[in-house]
């Protein structure tokens, strides 16, 4: 019996037993697999981005200039975390980062225009990346999956 045979069992179970516990029928140890399944499908994309790297141009280019926090925020990653990613990005010469006019200490994120060219690039080969890892699942279950991850997030 699979593992995902043993996970749907325990799950349809109506009495589930207390004190038996499998590692691999643990919803995190499941969403960490399929998360490392998704960044290796990026990776084989997307070869010289990472996906939080992706995830800040992207949201850039959906939103225009915002204050570096409030990029961090959109893309659910914390301040220090965000900026690491956007040092890297700006080393690449993909954003510029200015001052706000009133406050001097918040700091603005744009793309460049070799951001935005990337970007726009990138997106056709993200939707690849989608495809792929929602592959396994018919086109009912992807809307069930992505509404349920969507009640976890």
């Amino acid at each position: 019996m699979s593992a995902e045979d043993n996970l749907l069992k325990l799950v349809e179970a109506e009495e589930p037993d207390e004190n038996d516990y499998r590692l691999q029928e643990q919803v995190g140890f499941i969403l960490r697999k399929a998360h490392q399944r998704h960044v290796s499908i990026f990776a084989a994309h997307i070869a010289d981005l990472t996906p939080p790297q992706f995830a800040a141009l992207a949201k850039l280019r959906d939103v225009g200039e915002t204050s570096q926090n409030q990029l961090g925020t959109l893309i659910a990653m914390d301040a220090a975390t965000v900026k690491g990613v956007i040092d890297r990005l700006r080393a690449r010469g993909l954003v510029d980062l200015s001052k706000h006019e009133v406050d001097k200490r918040r700091l603005l994120v744009n793309l460049t225009a070799e951001g935005r060219d990337a970007v726009e690039r990138l997106i056709p080969l993200a939707r690849e990346i989608t495809q792929e890892t929602l592959a396994p699942l018919s086109a009912k279950e992807i809307v069930t999956f992505m509404k349920l991850l969507a009640k976890l997030a």
